[in-house]
């Protein structure tokens, strides 16, 4: 059996879609200048580019801000994300 064709991992034989930076943050309830951040500080990697735009897998992207939560209750503080 299949999964709907409206989700984004069942396009390309079951390829996870890439989705913009802007398009992420919006995801995970951030800035677009933190997915930028995270990019920076190695905490996210793009997975393409669509001309000057990064592309993320969306798994990736709630990794990366998984971590970053993670790591600010370690820490107790309020990090630069």
């Amino acid at each position: 059996m299949t999964a709907p064709r409206d989700r984004p991992h069942d396009r390309q034989g079951g390829a996870p879609a890439l989705i913009p930076g802007e398009l992420a943050a919006r995801e995970v309830g951030v800035a677009p200048a933190t997915i930028r951040k995270w990019v920076q500080l190695g905490r996210l990697t793009a997975a393409g580019r669509a001309g000057r735009a990064l592309l993320f897998r969306l798994e990736d992207v709630f990794a990366a801000e998984r971590a970053t939560r993670r790591t600010q209750r370690r820490d107790g503080t309020k990090t630069e994300e």
